[in-house]
Formats: structure tokens, sequence, C-alpha cells
């Protein structure tokens, strides 16, 4: 079990993080990477195909080549024009920021029983990858597609989502991107208008640190993050000469940022999720206290057991998680 602890005297066994990640550094700083390790899912936005729930990709930035996935319950068609709107959740994949995208069938899955377990209207967005675009990229390409949600007159959002309820979700990387792009969008809600954003989820948030901390060091045998993955995954997403206490990666190492004042102006409930099987569950605590001494409105939801990434590969845990997400929203 992925939550079993490792006496301290036996020797973390060695993996090659580049072999587990399936991934090759090329001279140009740019990686090559297994194109078969995560398939993708075309989106499927004919109604007439019998499915639940209907998708789409729409382009927000071209020259980016980034993108969203709508995500549609087949109900909401039936609907008059501005009768009973959906929530909307702006959803970014995970991926430790270097793999993934909103067509990877594992977040198709998720995201389309989401929508149809909340009865919420659900846009996943596609982000720039690193090392080939480095953090601050993908936070600007969040930004970058909520200020196209509000604008935007694509059919589905603008007849059948509520703009005046929008919420933040991401998972691992994603929910690092949700936490420091959430911190930027809380300075600019004015600008956001319409649409306003009442809460964010931290699903099993990508945190880290120089110093490992006592999870990391007891979750040995994550499927997921084994030993060493995250430090190289953070290598190579970070700024050049960027250290694992920068502010993208650690956000207790640096407290006393302005933004955090933004945060708790606006009110925004705050929801972070994981499992104690879960090699950052220590940093997602660290992150939850440091929240709560800022005076942020945050919720906790840790489970026993589990691993990193487990609710895109247990059905049970993942509606398990769906119950939670719909009390918060």
């Amino acid at each position: 079990m992925s939550g079993q602890t490792a006496p301290s005297s036996n020797p973390i066994i060695a993996v090659d993080p580049y072999k587990h990640l399936e991934i090759t550094l090329n001279p140009d700083g740019s990686l090559t990477r297994n194109p078969n390790r995560f398939p993708n899912t075309s989106a499927t936005p004919d109604p007439d195909q019998p499915i639940p729930v209907l998708s789409k990709d729409v382009t927000f930035n071209q020259s980016n080549n980034t993108w969203a996935r709508i995500f549609l319950p087949r109900e909401a068609l039936g609907a008059s024009s501005g009768a009973n709107k959906l929530p909307l959740i702006v959803y970014y994949h995970a991926g430790g920021f270097i793999h993934c995208s909103a067509a990877t069938t594992g977040f198709h899955l998720f995201c389309s029983k989401m929508a149809l377990e909340l009865q919420a209207i659900v846009v996943s967005v596609e982000y720039r990858l690193a090392p080939e675009h480095r953090l601050p990229a993908a936070y600007e390409d969040a930004m970058e597609a909520l200020h196209w949600i509000k604008t935007t007159q694509e059919e589905w959002l603008k007849q059948h989502a509520d703009f005046g309820n929008c919420f933040l979700m991401g998972s691992s990387s994603g929910g690092n991107i949700v936490f420091n792009a959430g911190l930027r969008a809380a300075g600019e809600v004015d600008d956001l208008e319409p649409l306003k954003i009442q809460g964010l989820i931290l699903h099993q948030p990508f945190f880290g640190g120089s110093q490992k901390v006592e999870s990391e060091l007891r979750v040995v045998n994550d499927p997921i993050l084994a030993p060493g993955v995250s430090d190289v995954l953070w290598e190579l997403s970070l700024p050049i000469g960027a250290d694992r206490d920068h502010e993208y990666c650690n956000p207790t190492a640096t407290k006393e940022s302005k933004l955090w004042e933004k945060l708790v102006s606006v009110g925004w409930k705050v929801l972070v999720t994981g499992c104690d099987g879960d090699p950052l569950i220590d940093r997602q605590v660290a992150v939850v206290k440091l929240m709560e001494e800022k005076g942020v409105k945050v919720k906790s939801q840790f489970r026993e057991g589990d691993h990193h990434g487990v609710d895109f590969t247990q059905p049970a845990k993942a509606k398990a998680l769906f119950l939670v997400l719909k009390e918060f929203i």
C-alpha cells in the first residue's frame, strides 16, 4: 500500500527520474517525451451522439497553441437560454508541468465525470509545458484563459455557464497553477468581470522545497512521485537558476507577499484535498496552515492511505472526491 512507511534504516531505492518519466533531455533544453505514454481522447461535440456529456475544443491563443476543452452535460442543451445556468469550473490538468494535455484520456474522463456529477460546465485549459516554456508561462496561460472566458461569444459558455459562480480547480501541478494564478487573479477581480470567482480547489497540489519534509522521506513507494522525481520536475519547470524555495514552488518560504492580502480581501474560499499516502501531504498541510495564518477561508480534506493521482485511476475515489466538491461548490 502506498501509505506504508519504511524504517529509517532502510535505504531509499534508487530510481532514474528520467526513465520513470519516460523523457530525454535534449542539448537545446527541450524534452523528447514518449508519445505513447499518455493516450489522448478527441472531443465529442455532436449532440446526436448518445453520451451524457458533450465536449468541444476552442482555441484562445493560436500563436501559443493554447486552447480549452469545454464539457457540457447533455441535459443543459434542453434548457432555455439563461434558465438554470450551471456553475463554471475552470480546470488545469496534472502532469508535473512537463507532461499531458487537456486531451489526455485520463483528464478527459475525469472532467466529463465531474461535469456530470456536479452538473457543472468544466473548461479544461491547455497550457504551455516546461521546460520549453518554463514557469510562469503556465500561470500566464491560466490567466489568459480567464480573460478569454469573460469575453467569449462561445455558445455553450454564453448560454449555459453562470459566470457569477466560477471556481478554479487544478490537480497536482494544476493545483499549483490554481494557487499561483489564483493569487494573481485576486489582484485583477475588476478586470475579470463579469467572471466572478467564488473559490479555488487545490486537488493534491504540487509544492516543494529545498529541504525534504517528513512525508517525502517516509512515502518512498508512490507510483507517480518516486524519490527524486519531484526534484527533476522542479528543475525542468522553475526559471533557470531558481531553487526549490522559489515562491512558485514553496509558498511557505516567502510568506510576506502582498498577494496574500488580495486573496484575503476578495473573500474567496479555498479547498485543499489530498491523502496521507502522497509524498506531498506535509507540503499541502503546511500551505493550508499558512493560509489559515493569513486569514484565508480555507478548508482541507485529507484521506488516509491512497497515493498521488489516485482519483484518476480509481473511479470510486473520484466519486468520493466529487461529493466533497459538490458540497464545497
